[in-house]
């Protein structure tokens, strides 16, 4: 963000003087693109069809401190470039009331405003609201006050039924009737100032990439430079984003990284070369269009240090490079027999010669664009396909069982366009294993056409070639082909497969995360978790509603003692009225949960009804043994530990289940085979969010759920909960300033998502209220210290309502506005008057026509409007599935092809979806049994596909007793 300044200070110029300006503008296209991309907009701008009202508004404007000249230059001149620097997209604040070239303006100069307070008179209604924002972080309102008309547009998306067929899973589908595309299309089109420039533009690359518009890219570029992060911007920033969903944005980040790492070893290898007197401008420019590692890998290779050289660098040392030039340029005066020294080798015969030119010429050729760009071309339009056999040494000395593993692949070939994700990265496994040999097949028929191009069409000579000479031309682009190009394409489409393979393989990770994290919590319940086990028994722990720890025990059921220890847990289960009983899947849970299921069904437990349920104990030990386990239950045994934190996962599985690495939940695909980095940024990312849209209550959450909000880390959760052991409880959002290290950037990402609970905070103040008063003014004494700008002990006190809601604290005034335009209380918050109150207005005033009276955007009104209306204590989660509580079993042996029986998603992947039915083996629903007619319409999803949690019914298809596979087919969810 260092080049805005400099940009704001540009556009003064171009305000001043348009004489200058104009001509320069024009002049740009053959400069740079930059200038060339950023006057085409213009021409759209003018063409929109509101333009003639926009002008008639315009007269309401005059009055306005800046003088009408001024507003023509700006329009005529600098339109474009002020909406360069601005980082909301949408034209303007004060909705349909003013023209589009001055909304523009305004836009343009927001970043002023930011700085330079007596701009703010600007607007003329609007000032102390203006005036508000000013003073608030970062962008404040500014980006929620920007685009009325993308209210329609929201508002329809809300309705439909969301499925995106032929598309990544949540992605949004390219908006092209969105009102506000044209203006911002533009926009996207400008250059962001980039650390190490590239003859690509980073927007344009970003936006094919990812196929997201490129005004989006630039905006989120611009976010994430300032540090935003993704829940903020998916929550606070949705229509600078266009409504992006976090996956979405995800996506752009880690490829916005990408291409940064490209530009990053390209201007390190540009100085290297630089240094060893290696650069030419034409490797200059080849560098330079490098869009990926592997064509930087190309490009640079042959000048990397350490080798011999390549065949054409050493031909090159030989003196040999002219006459290769001159085959091409001028062959009529090229004699090759000049160029035998019969002492030099590589120079002895006109053979030796002839092989030199022909290593120099298949280098050019394979070193050009516009060559690589015509097979590339060439390629995607032909059958290429990837082919794996069985490897000969395999064969003869590998492991029986992990060759039948990959069964599938022992004769395996697939058109590079249609193979599967899981298929790459089985290929690359058995590959890795030396179990597979892998090859791609490019048709000879690609090579042919290349071969006659170069020949009559790219580096056709410019005058007659001899026989012989023609002869070395063809065999260097045979050679090229061959030796240079045909490797080249290989790895490209190997790399290419294998990065989207693993991209989607974390996404899925990321989104079967997404939905263990949310599984509803079940709450008020006292809960029994065991850890099953054999010979060390199993680990019994009794846990209250609030998720303290009653009792925990051993008991031996597997080993002859299984009656007496029946009277155990009776007694148990009857001394603190628990009638829940979590069973963790890992050793010994087949035989734990028959043992259960056969006392259930006797009624042993009489009066209580009990009902058990199987819950996933993956890295449950790894969290037992952990720094966090021993701080939080210290006189615990590890293994008891594992039976607390099993109990907890159907309690609260979020705040449980954040406490463990996420790669080690164990609910994703080829994990172990994707590149860790990406696995954990991702993840992190997921958890983060999940947390975040959750929200947590500041005054009773742990450290470690802290840590993941957005905004907070390891060191401001730690020193928020030593201001709260030190303060007493937080009574409004105001105070986290007060915490160390939370600075105004940490305070604008994390506010959003800390609740307050109301009832808890009334009764704290009530009855500490004299002591409260003192409190606040030593706090004052002490504080005015350390800190300048503090909030009197009054303001930092007193409780807050709307801190109860996902209400931004930047968007306070206008929620306070629109309770005054509704006759509504703050304390009413998620009481059914208020909903009345609510819906009578919208009702009336339609969304659109209430966001505009209160100069705000559709998608803050129904931020505002959903925090409002949303009972108190609302959780997202209420949503999502619960666990499946159960009472009795059903054996592997028991089923046959028909049975129908219900079950729950375990695993999804892109070739099916695992689901447990209570065998003690996961069932798998292939790919193409999912289908849009059997999907819940009541629940609405972002894809076509299930995801962990969900309760599904389902009818046997097919029974491998010998493999323990089961197929299942859907029949519809729960």
């Amino acid at each position: 963000m260092s080049s805005l300044p400099r940009r704001v200070k540009s556009e003064a110029k171009a305000l001043t003087s348009e004489d200058d300006e104009l001509p320069s503008f024009l002049n740009s296209s053959s400069e740079s693109e930059e200038e060339e991309e950023e006057w085409e907009p213009k021409s759209k701008i003018a063409k929109r069809p509101r333009l003639p009202k926009k002008n008639e508004a315009k007269t309401k404007k005059v009055a306005a401190p800046r003088s009408a000249v001024a507003r023509k230059k700006v329009k005529k001149a600098a339109i474009k470039e002020e909406m360069d620097v601005s980082l909301p997209i949408p034209p303007a604040e004060v909705n349909r009331m003013q023209l589009l070239e001055p909304k523009e303006e305004d836009v343009g100069t927001k970043p002023k405003t930011l700085n330079q307070k007596p701009e703010v008179p600007k607007k003329m209604e609007i000032n102390s609201f203006q005036g508000k924002k000013v003073k608030s972080l970062e962008n404040d309102e500014e980006p929620s006050t920007s685009v009325p008309v993308v209210g329609n547009q929201v508002k329809h998306e809300k309705s439909e039924e969301d499925f995106a067929f032929d598309e990544p899973p949540f992605k949004k589908i390219k908006s092209t009737t969105c009102p506000e595309g044209k203006p911002v299309k533009n926009l996207g089109g400008n250059k962001v100032k980039e650390e190490f420039e590239m003859n690509w533009d980073i927007v344009q690359a970003l936006s094919e990439i990812t196929n997201v518009e490129s005004w989006v890219c630039a905006n989120l570029i611009r976010l994430f430079q300032e540090e935003n992060t993704i829940p903020f911007i998916a929550r606070y920033r949705k229509e600078l984003i266009n409504n992006l969903e976090a996956d979405a944005l995800r996506e752009v980040q880690q490829t916005l990284e990408e291409l940064r790492t490209v530009a990053k070893k390209t201007h390190t290898m540009i100085q290297k070369l630089k240094k060893e007197g290696k650069l030419s401008g034409c490797l200059l420019t080849a560098l330079l269009n490098c869009r990926t590692l592997e064509e930087l890998d190309h490009v640079s290779a042959p000048y990397k240090t350490g080798s011999k050289g390549t065949k054409a660098q050493r031909a090159k040392q030989l003196g040999l490079e002219p006459a290769a030039l001159c085959l091409l340029q001028n062959p009529m005066e090229l004699n090759l027999f000049s160029y035998i020294r019969p002492n030099t080798k590589g120079l002895s015969t006109i053979q030796e010669v002839e092989a030199g030119v022909q290593h120099i010429l298949a280098d050019i050729f394979a070193k050009d664009k516009d060559t690589l760009d015509f097979i590339r071309k060439l390629c995607q339009q032909r059958y290429i396909c990837i082919q794996s056999a069985l490897a000969k040494v395999s064969s003869k000395s590998g492991n029986e069982k992990d060759i039948d593993k990959f069964q599938l692949y022992h004769e395996f070939s697939c058109n590079i366009k249609n193979i599967q994700h899981h298929q790459i990265l089985a290929i690359n496994r058995g590959e890795n294993l030396k179990i597979l040999t892998v090859k791609v097949n490019i048709p000879d028929g690609v090579k042919n056409e290349f071969c006659w191009w170069c020949v009559n069409e790219r580096w056709r000579p410019k005058q007659f070639l001899k026989p012989e000479l023609m002869r070395i031309l063809r065999n260097s682009v045979e050679d090229a082909y061959k030796r240079l190009i045909y490797p080249l394409l290989c790895r490209e489409f190997r790399s290419k497969l294998t990065s989207d393979a693993e991209k989607e393989s974390v996404m899925m990770f990321g989104r079967n995360l997404r939905q263990l994290l949310l599984t509803s919590p079940v709450r008020g319940r006292t809960l029994m978790g065991v850890d099953p086990g054999y010979k060390h028994g199993c680990k019994l722990a009794i846990i209250s509603p609030t998720s303290q720890i009653l009792h925990t025990d051993v008991i031996y059921l597997h080993s002859g003692q299984g009656f007496r220890e029946a009277e155990k847990i009776k007694r148990l289960l009857l001394q603190y009225n628990c009638s829940t009983v979590v069973i963790g899947n890992g050793t010994a849970c087949r035989e734990t949960e028959a043992y259960f299921a056969d006392l259930i069904m006797k009624k042993y437990f009489a009066p209580l009804d009990v009902v058990y349920c199987i819950v996933s104990e993956a890295g449950a030990s790894i969290y037992s043994v952990s720094p966090e386990a021993s701080k939080e239950m210290p006189d615990l045994d590890p293994n008891l530990r594992s039976a607390v934190s099993i109990a907890r996962r159907v309690q609260d599985p979020l705040a449980e289940l954040v406490k463990i690495e996420p790669k080690h939940i164990g609910v994703g695909m080829y994990q172990h085979d994707v590149s860790q980095t990406l696995l954990k940024a991702t993840l992190d990312s997921v958890v983060e969010e999940c947390v975040s849209f959750v929200g947590v209550d500041i005054n009773i959450c742990s450290e470690i759920l802290l840590r993941h909000i957005a905004g907070l880390n390891a060191n401001r959760a730690k020193n928020i909960i030593e201001w709260r052991e030190k303060n007493g409880p937080f009574i409004n959002r105001e105070q986290l300033k007060e915490v160390k290290g939370l600075g105004p950037k940490s305070f604008q990402q994390c506010a959003g998502f800390i609740r307050f609970n109301q009832e808890y905070i009334k009764t704290f103040c009530s009855s500490k209220k004299a002591e409260l008063g003192s409190h606040a003014l030593l706090t004052k004494a002490g504080a005015q210290g350390k800190k300048k700008s503090k909030p009197t002990p009054c303001a930092s006190r007193q409780p807050n309502p709307l801190d109860q809601t996902c209400i931004h604290p930047e968007s306070y005034s206008t929620a306070m506005r629109f309770l005054s335009f509704i006759g509504g209380n703050a304390n009413d918050i998620g009481k059914s008057d208020m909903q009345q109150k609510v819906n009578a207005v919208i009702q009336k005033e339609g969304l659109e026509g209430t966001a505009k009276k209160l100069n705000t955007t559709v998608h803050t009104l129904q931020l505002i409007i959903d925090g409002l209306t949303q009972p108190e204590g609302f959780d997202i989660r209420t949503d999502f599935d619960k666990p499946d509580f159960k009472r009795s079993i059903v054996c592997f042996e028991d089923l046959s092809v028909g049975t129908v029986l219900t079950g729950k998603v375990e695993n999804a992947t892109p070739f099916g979806v695992f689901v447990d039915i209570g065998v003690g083996k996961a069932g798998l629903i292939p790919v193409r049994n999912i289908t849009e007619a059997k999907l819940s319409k009541v629940k609405k999803r972002r894809s076509l596909g299930l995801g962990p949690g969900e309760r599904v019914e389902v009818k046997v298809l097919n029974v491998d007793i010998p493999r323990l596979r089961i197929t299942l087919d859907l029949i519809r969810v729960l």
